[in-house]
């Protein structure tokens, strides 16, 4: 089980935004973390259905 977080927080880390911990308030990391994760996901999807 540990594999998949490190798994997930190194692909977080490929976004410049996340590398640093340039945020002061959690709730922006928090946002920056969510942003991610859906640019992610729609790349993912993208790549699995080409027209």
């Amino acid at each position: 089980m540990r594999w998949v977080v490190e798994r997930t927080f190194a692909w977080l880390g490929n976004f410049r935004r996340l590398s640093k911990d340039y945020e002061v308030k959690t709730a922006h990391s928090e946002a920056v973390i969510y942003l991610a994760s859906c640019s992610l996901l729609l790349r993912r999807l993208a790549k699995s259905n080409p027209r």
